[in-house]
């Protein structure tokens, strides 16, 4: 699998919406598009997290089941961005309803584009696991089986939408210091087990301007 560098250079200033936004990778979403010039409206369940501020940032205070006020944040944008992840391993499903409403509103505000983070946990037709990948799954099936439902469901519900969807699979993340490059394709054919932040929010950043990766679910690392 070839190592690929994705630049934000020459990618046209748009009008997105992010949400889990002040999240470790949503801050990086959020901090990058501004630089590239976007404009972004942060769809926040609490502002006073947000890090970042500056004329192009609009923060929207909302939660996940509220689709009038999603519906408003969404309406205007070229593309939504999704950083949400699960935050207990309960029964409960809140990823999978949040993303059914986000899915919802898109439609309500005419918006098709749709890149979306989730863990390397969740599998892929495409994916050739090799055993360590199929130890981590029997891990996550054991000790972590509501988290990996949730996301589960979310990814369907992505893949259900009838949008230009992007599923960004990430690894383990950390804030370390990289190179910046990159390794994208799917389980047991090239990608790795760990993965920066600030390159994660790059990929999807980068997708804006691509088709390479529409309707298909890519596994990113360093």
């Amino acid at each position: 699998m070839a190592k690929q560098t994705h630049s934000l250079e020459d990618v046209k200033t748009m009008n997105l919406t992010i949400f889990g936004a002040t999240g470790g990778t949503g801050q990086e979403l959020v901090k990058q598009a501004l630089a590239a010039g976007h404009k972004v409206t942060a769809y926040v369940r609490n502002p006073a997290k947000m890090a970042q501020t500056s004329e192009a940032l609009t923060v929207v205070q909302g939660e996940m089941n509220e689709p009038d006020k999603m519906t408003q944040a969404i309406t205007g944008a070229d593309a939504v961005i999704s950083a949400l992840g699960p935050t207990s391993n309960t029964p409960e499903r809140p990823l999978t309803a949040g993303m059914a409403y986000i899915v919802a509103a898109m439609k309500e505000a005419g918006v098709s584009r749709l890149i979306a983070a989730t863990g390397a946990g969740v599998a892929d037709p495409n994916d050739k696991p090799q055993l360590i990948g199929r130890l981590f799954g029997l891990a996550l099936r054991l000790f972590a089986k509501h988290v990996l439902a949730d996301s589960q469901g979310m990814v369907t519900a992505v893949r259900n939408s009838g949008l230009d969807w992007t599923l960004a699979r990430a690894p383990r993340l950390h804030d370390k210091p990289t190179n910046g490059k990159i390794r994208v394709g799917y389980a047991g054919q090239g990608p790795g087990t760990q993965l920066a932040r600030p390159d994660f929010a790059r990929f999807m950043l980068a997708q804006l301007e691509s088709e390479e990766w529409i309707n298909k679910a890519p596994m990113i690392s360093n």
